[in-house]
């Protein structure tokens, strides 16, 4: 399956890579691996962009686009 990747903004540690973690399993994301350090987060799955951003937004994070 193809791996999706998605710059974040605003993620500092591997407390904010959880709550973004989080985020993406509950939209159906599988294979979720996020680094802080790189502010990346990628996965395998469908999932609706606008329903990511929210979810992530509601984390206190943002996509970059």
């Amino acid at each position: 399956m193809t791996m999706t990747v998605v710059r974040i903004n605003g993620m500092k540690c591997q407390h904010c890579a959880g709550s973004v973690k989080k985020a993406l399993e509950e939209l159906g994301a599988t294979e979720v691996q996020v680094d802080p350090a790189k502010g990346e987060a990628c996965f395998s799955g469908v999932i609706d962009n606008d329903a990511m951003r929210q979810a992530i937004a509601a984390k206190g994070f943002s996509v970059v686009e």
